[in-house]
This record gives C-alpha cells, sequence and structure tokens, in this order.
C-alpha cells in the first residue's frame, strides 16, 4: 500500500507539473510582437515514437501473456500490479501511448470506410491481439496491459463503490463514445479518441492546458470513483467487454467452492461480481418471459426514436469536423458576429478556395451527419434495448460469479478469498 501511494503521488505531481509547464510557457517565453492580427495558435500534443516495429508486437504480446499468467496459474494480484507499472513505463511514457490498441481501434475503422486508406500490419497486430486474448482469457489485456487502465488503477487507493443502476446508466458513456468514434472517422472529422484522450497529454508530458487538466481530473476522480475512463467512456473496452462475454477461459474468485462471505464483492469498486440470486428476486418463469416480450415488442419503436434523435443532432454532432467549423467561422466574421481573423480563416483567405465553395463542402459533410447520426442515434438505442433485454432476464445465481463483461481481471478480489490459498480477511 505504501507503494502505491508513493506511485500515485508521483503521477498526480507529474500531472501538476505539466500543467504548470503548459501554463507557464507563456510567461517565460513572450510571443514576439508581429505589429499584425496574428496570434499564435495553440501548443498541440508532441508527437510519439516514430520507430515502433515488430518488437513492440512482441513486447505486447509478452506482457498479455504474462497477465494471463498472473491471473490464472499464479492468481497474483502482486503481479499483476508490478506489470501495470511496467506497462504505465514502456507503453505510456516510454511509448508515449503509441501505438494504443485503443486509439487503433480508428486506425482499422479508417481501413475500413475509407478508400485508398490503408493500416499497418503492426496497428492491426496492436488491435486484434488484446481482442484475441480477451476472447479466451477475459478482460487480462485491461488488467494490467494497458497504460490507460495502468494509471487508473494505480491511483484507485480509495475507491467507493456506486450504485449499480447509476453504473449501467454511466456506462452508456462507452458506447455513445465508440458511436461517436466510428462517426469521425466515417465522416472525415478525424481520430477523436487520440484528439481527446485525457492520459496522453501526460505521456508525452506536453499537451494544452485543458486537455492536462482534464487528464489530471480524471485521475483525481479515479482515486474515489475507480477506473472511470475504463468503465464509462472507453470505447475499446466495448469490444474486449463483448469478446470477454464469449470467453473460454475467465477469472474465478474461489479456486474452489464458494462460502459467500461476500468479502470479494465488498472488494471490487467495479461492480464487477454478480451476487447469488436473493429468493425475494426469485419469480415464475412466465413472469420474465411477459417482460421480455413487453421489451421485444417495443425493441422497433426505441430503436426508431433513437436514429430520430441522432437526426436531429445532426447540426452540433457535425461541429466535429473543421471544414464545417471553419465555415462557420468565415459566416460568422463576414456577417461581423465576430470580430477579428483566426489563423484558419487567414490562411483560408489567402488560399485560391472560394467561400462558396468551402459553405458547399460543409453543406455537404452536414448532410453525411444527418445519415451518420441516424445510425448512432440507433446503435445507442439498440444497446438500450440490450441492456433492458438483459434486465428482464431474472438468472438465478448460487455463488458469486465475476461478470465476463465488466470484469477487469485485476485481481483484487484474491486476497479477499479465505479459501484462495494465501487470502485472508481484510
Amino acid at each position: 500500500m505504501i507503494i502505491k501511494k508513493i506511485v500515485v503521488a508521483f503521477i498526480l505531481s507529474g500531472v501538476l507539473l505539466s500543467a504548470g509547464s503548459a501554463g507557464a510557457l507563456e510567461l517565460k517565453f513572450p510571443p514576439p510582437d508581429f505589429q499584425t492580427e496574428y496570434s499564435l495558435p495553440d501548443l498541440y500534443t508532441p508527437p510519439p515514437h516514430a520507430d515502433f516495429g515488430w518488437w513492440d508486437t512482441v513486447i505486447l504480446f509478452g506482457a498479455l501473456s504474462l497477465a494471463t499468467f498472473f491471473v490464472f496459474k499464479s492468481r497474483s494480484r502482486n503481479g499483476l500490479f508490478m506489470l501495470s507499472i511496467f506497462s504505465l513505463a514502456f507503453f505510456g511514457f516510454y511509448r508515449k501511448g503509441c501505438i494504443c490498441p485503443v486509439g487503433s481501434t480508428q486506425n482499422v475503422m479508417a481501413a475500413v470506410f475509407i478508400p485508398d486508406v490503408g493500416v499497418s500490419a503492426i496497428v492491426v497486430s496492436f488491435f486484434v491481439l488484446p481482442l484475441l486474448f480477451s476472447l479466451f482469457f477475459g478482460r487480462v489485456f485491461c488488467a494490467s496491459v494497458c497504460p490507460l487502465g495502468a494509471i487508473q488503477e494505480l491511483v484507485a487507493i480509495a475507491p467507493i463503490r456506486i450504485s449499480p443502476s447509476i453504473e449501467r446508466v454511466l456506462s452508456l458513456g462507452k458506447y455513445i463514445y465508440l458511436g461517436l468514434a466510428l462517426l469521425g472517422v466515417a465522416t472525415g472529422a478525424g481520430f477523436l479518441v487520440c484528439r481527446y484522450d485525457p492520459f496522453v497529454g501526460l505521456f508525452r508530458m506536453g499537451h494544452s492546458f485543458n486537455m492536462l487538466m482534464a487528464g489530471g481530473l480524471m485521475l483525481l476522480l479515479g482515486v474515489f470513483i475507480a477506473r472511470p475512463y475504463c468503465r464509462f467512456l472507453c470505447p475499446y473496452g466495448v469490444l474486449l467487454g463483448w469478446m470477454s462475454r464469449f470467453s473460454k477461459w475467465h477469472l474465478d474468485i474461489p479456486p474452489s467452492p464458494c462460502v459467500s462471505c461476500r468479502l470479494c464483492e465488498d472488494s471490487c469498486p467495479y461492480n464487477a461480481i454478480d451476487m447469488p440470486t436473493p429468493e425475494a428476486l426469485v419469480e415464475e418463469p412466465g413472469t420474465g418471459k411477459r417482460r421480455l416480450r413487453t421489451v421485444l415488442f417495443l425493441s422497433p419503436l426505441i430503436i426508431t426514436a433513437g436514429a430520430m434523435v441522432g437526426y436531429m443532432l445532426n447540426e452540433p454532432l457535425s461541429r466535429l469536423h473543421p471544414v464545417v467549423q471553419l465555415s462557420e467561422r468565415m459566416v460568422a466574421e463576414d456577417t461581423g458576429l465576430v470580430q477579428g481573423e483566426i489563423l484558419e480563416t487567414e490562411t483560408f483567405r489567402t488560399s485560391d478556395q472560394t467561400t462558396a465553395s468551402l459553405h458547399a463542402e460543409a453543406l455537404g459533410i452536414r448532410n453525411s451527419f444527418k445519415t451518420g447520426g441516424a445510425w448512432l442515434g440507433a446503435f445507442v438505442a439498440l444497446i438500450v434495448t440490450l441492456k433492458l433485454i438483459g434486465l428482464s432476464i431474472v438468472k438465478k445465481r448460487d455463488v458469486y460469479t465475476p461478470h465476463k463483461e465488466t470484469c477487469f481481471s485485476c485481481g483484487r478480489c484474491y486476497p479477499y478469498c479465505p479459501v484462495e490459498e494465501g487470502g485472508v480477511h481484510p
């Protein structure tokens, strides 16, 4: 615990120093006076290492294999903790968060949706390997290999459990984010997951002040609400959860028959352990079937309503695209709604492109967001429908069981289980 607190202090100090450096640059190195209305652009994230290769894939495979060993063979929470530190140091700070399986989702999407866009075999390997391990062994990538998960796991020193109902509502955020990431790639708006990664600024020791503060606040929240990004925002976590649901092997809490002591339930801050079904919730089979029929009957209406909402949100969604942003800024400047030019509009006015062609291009992009927004809304509504279907069926359980889709295989429950060899009561 002392080591963990030292690591947390180091991480939070790094965030504060990085944020302070971002704010101090303006004072320490004031920009020259150009005698014009030109303003310096915002500082963006420093680039990652460009020399990644197959050795990175080998290291990823080795880390996944080692995590699988710690989860299943040695059942070692300490081993997973030490592997988390390595993953954070190598994949996070040394590799500066790139290549990242979370971000590689967008590269694969781009290769699918955009003609003539390719994706390297190394990027594909980073995208596929964690999914394959999840399909066979559960979310061992989340356990201690993902640098985003590792940094959150290390700071979760005083986690509290939130209501399962609130958890279910907040968890919809990651499905929305996945849909937005897909929409951003399909419409050319960019790689939104990388653009708004809250931790990449810390890994690369530089970012805009706002994003550094967002990362710091996410880590501060993670001290009490364990892994908020993983649970409520991570789009790649959606895919990992789907694979893990069908995993052949998965983390089990007791290696021998459960004694129902409830210690594992108290140790898990992720609401990822399904408890035995209380007698009061056991119902006649017909009750669940009637509830299921109702949800199935309403599902087309729910999905249609979601598509309509997504369609109506096309205007704000289209502002994610830089061309639409530029078009609206040009209109605002030309009509006097704003004073002065920004770098983007000044550059555009010196180009050969006309404002009419810019507005026409923006209109076409807005139309694409109408279709894309409808698909996004339908996708989110489909997820809501599937969640309702799952809630309509009460499954009878006799022992405490990790939920395959949401369990991070972090091993927090191991030392709490009195049946576990070496396990102790907290």
